[in-house]
């Protein structure tokens, strides 16, 4: 699991922000929201322009050159912070599985420029390179000894060359840093607004309608657009071997995309990537952007328990919407109120006792916490 990100001159990240995960209280209530004393199910606040998108792109900008997974370019123009005079973003991720710590260090220019580069593992140089000094990186993987270590003007990252052109040994630290790699392939982040774009997990383009048919889905999507409040009658047709979804009414059918308001479409889009987590339990982190844009409070609430339901999977969401914020849904050590220089949870902004009685979404509105 992520267990904390520190990030500099990086987008609107200028000086060291820390994103702690693991700084949880000892609530009795919704335990499952916390999965090895790690925030396992997070929402975070924060006014326009407080970052929220940008920690999401700062989490995944390591998917760009770790795994072969899909990253649109264009969401990392002007990487660097403007008001910062380094040539550099530094990043820091350390991540938990079971008792034993993964602590991966990387610098870059830009998007696909790699400088500085090490992956700790229980606090012992598992791989490591600094390109300002040598092009030849070290490592103590076990199976890794014949590898080349000298890759010249090469821009690959050394842990994903180790990964693909070593058979490592059976040993604990190998497993471990197959475990993270695993964990890396699982990661997903998507939002439904604008243009409904996705990082990680998945390679190539989908059609929702042909997906959800292909998958069996049609009968299941349409109850679940009617528990959602959207009464429908959906069909397929398949149209040159592509399968598309139609509202069936009693004088017409309509395709469904060309009729849907902008809940309905987020909605669907959410259902998509829903069926995945469920399915195969490879989704191992999941970050939301504005993840109930276009949603009614109550569809809100609907949504978060049913990521919930999903305990293998660490999910992080972004909103506006203070509804959610409730005992009844999560707790308050897995709220967090974000701006451009920190991120804290609600425990942390106040120096009140929260109990579970308390009435948080109130405490917000009155401004009870910093």
């Amino acid at each position: 699991m992520l267990s904390q990100i520190e990030i500099s001159n990086f987008k609107s990240f200028n000086e060291n922000f820390i994103f702690n995960l693991n700084d949880t209280s000892s609530f009795a209530f919704n335990q499952e929201c916390i999965k090895n004393s790690i925030v396992n199910k997070a929402v975070i606040y924060g006014q326009n322009g407080s970052g929220k998108s940008n920690l999401g792109f700062a989490i995944f900008d390591m998917i760009s050159h770790l795994t072969d997974k899909k990253i649109t370019p264009s969401y990392y123009n002007n990487y660097l912070n403007a008001n910062n005079t380094d040539k550099k973003a530094t990043f820091k991720f350390i991540f938990k599985f079971n008792d034993d710590i993964v602590e991966y260090i990387y610098t870059k220019t830009n998007y696909q420029t790699l400088i500085k580069e090490e992956l700790i593992i229980n606090g012992n140089s598992f791989a490591s390179i600094d390109r300002e000094i040598e092009t030849r990186f070290s490592t103590s993987a076990k199976g890794a000894e014949t590898l080349n270590r000298e890759i010249g003007d090469s821009n690959i990252s050394i842990i994903s060359y180790i990964f693909k052109n070593s058979i490592l040994s059976e040993d604990k630290i190998n497993n471990i840093f197959k475990q993270f790699k695993q964990f890396l392939n699982g990661m997903l982040y998507f939002r439904s607004i604008n243009d409904a774009f996705y990082i990680g997990f998945e390679q190539g383009d989908r059609y929702l309608p042909h997906d959800i048919v292909e998958h069996n889905n049609l009968d299941d999507f349409e109850l679940f657009l009617n528990n959602a409040g959207i009464e429908c009658n959906l069909i397929s047709k398949k149209i040159d071997d592509i399968n598309h979804i139609y509202f069936k009414f009693n004088e017409k059918e309509i395709q469904f995309f060309d009729i849907v308001s902008s809940g309905t479409h987020a909605l669907s889009i959410f259902y998509f990537w829903y069926q995945r987590l469920k399915e195969n339990n490879k989704i191992s982190f999941l970050f939301i952007d504005e993840f109930d844009a276009f949603y009614h409070h109550s569809l809100s609430r609907t949504i978060i328990n049913k990521l919930k339901e999903v305990s293998k999977t660490q999910v992080i969401l972004t909103t506006h919407n203070t509804s959610i914020i409730s005992n009844d849904l999560l707790r308050p050590d897995c709220y967090f109120l974000m701006n451009q220089k920190e991120i804290k949870p609600l425990t942390k902004c106040t120096d009140r006792e929260l109990r579970e009685g308390h009435n948080i979404e109130k405490m917000y509105r009155a401004n009870s916490f910093e």
